[in-house]
């Protein structure tokens, strides 16, 4: 069943209602064939484009859709709910296109960011590397400036879109690695960059229409004009993105727990044992009501986290706090749905145990739930 949302106006109920439309007959009914597949989904892309959901966030100066964080989350969960690797990939190039549309300069966002928005190019993130995740003021990967360009050097690790996207938001070092963070730099790479090129796609538990990859960069030749913001700088964007990209993640998170929840009320509803329905045991009852009670709490983290951002508060330790919640929330969620189906829920025939496979990533990506756990520990320590 839909979730029963709050919404500021009826423009966003619109919007909401417009893209659970677009879930439930573009998404929903190919999502698991591509997933067995491992299918990329670029068309999808290019129909949220088409309907003005890529850039809903960011200024219509620009072809945004300027709409508070508060709707663009709940459009987004929507998303996820019917497909997960779309709802992760449609949050994953908002927080590409977070860079430019906040640091850089009016005419690099008149230059390129139009078609970001629009439809036309399709972005990744790279920050992590083999040897800096969590750790990520210790990335190694190199430009050293030459004239007009830049040669950049390295591998960037754990890429979402990753030899899919059309353009990469790279953070590089420019400075001397005794600088630290200081020497940290952003730049906007494009996919067709000489020098640039994918390692093979991850074999992964989930989420396999999602394309991660490792970036190479082998002497990459990286036009200077397109430093954003200034050198040094790279690891503030890096960083002032993430916080938003975890509330994006939490909402595909609560996305995915409310799919896994619709299917295992729509099973125990239909199956009966010793002459009675499964939804009419006590036993079942009471895990299908925490999973629900689960899935409205983390649902009202995350707004709460995005109705502080949309006021202009400071609300990085509710984003960690919303990512910890939401994600461990839905891996719970998803393993009882399989539980509620029983033997039926551990085959490939009903979408539960895709469900529970693609709830584990969540909780990894973009900081794990261990570092969501040291960023809160240092707000309460600061406060």
């Amino acid at each position: 069943m839909p979730a029963d949302r709050l919404l500021p106006t009826t423009e966003a109920e619109d919007l909401v209602a417009l893209a659970r439309e677009i879930a439930r007959e573009e998404l929903a009914p190919i999502a698991g064939e591509y997933e067995e597949a491992g299918r990329f989904p670029r068309e999808q892309f290019r129909l949220l484009g088409k309907s003005g959901l890529l850039g809903l966030p960011y200024s219509q100066r620009w072809g945004g859709g300027e709409v508070p964080y508060e709707v663009y989350l709940q459009v987004l969960e929507e998303i996820a709910a019917a497909w997960m690797s779309v709802g992760v990939g449609l949050s994953v190039h908002t927080m590409s296109c977070f860079a430019l549309a906040h640091h850089g300069t009016d005419a690099q966002r008149d230059r390129w960011l139009p078609a970001m928005l629009e439809g036309g190019l399709l972005g990744a993130y790279a920050l992590s590397e083999p040897h800096a995740g969590s750790d990520a003021a210790a990335l190694s990967t190199r430009a050293r400036r030459e004239g007009d360009v830049y040669v950049v050097n390295g591998t960037k690790a754990w890429t979402t879109h990753g030899g899919e996207a059309d353009f990469y938001t790279t953070m590089v070092r420019t400075g001397e690695t005794a600088d630290g963070s200081r020497g940290i730099s952003c730049l906007l790479v494009g996919a067709d960059t000489p020098g640039l090129s994918a390692a093979p796609p991850e074999r992964k538990m989930g989420m396999t229409a999602s394309t991660t990859a490792q970036m190479i960069f082998s002497d990459a030749r990286v036009d200077a004009d397109r430093l954003i913001g200034h050198e040094g700088e790279g690891l503030r964007i890096a960083l002032s993105a993430l916080s938003s990209g975890r509330l994006g993640i939490a909402a595909c998170a609560v996305g995915l727990a409310q799919a896994a929840l619709d299917e295992a009320v729509a099973y125990a509803r239909q199956r009966s044992q010793f002459g009675r329905r499964i939804i009419d045991f006590q036993g079942v009852e009471f895990l299908l009501a925490d999973m629900a009670a689960a899935v409205d709490s983390a649902r009202a983290t995350y707004l709460d986290a995005a109705r502080r951002r949309d006021r202009g508060l400071p609300f990085r330790r509710q984003a960690s706090v919303a990512k910890l919640v939401t994600t461990d929330a839905a891996m719970k969620v998803t393993t009882d749905a399989v539980q509620v189906l029983g033997g039926a829920g551990y085959t490939r025939d009903f979408p539960a145990e895709r469900y529970m496979r693609e709830a584990k990533v969540p909780q990894i990506f973009e900081g794990t739930n261990q570092i969501q756990r040291l960023v809160i520990a240092r707000e309460l320590k600061r406060s």
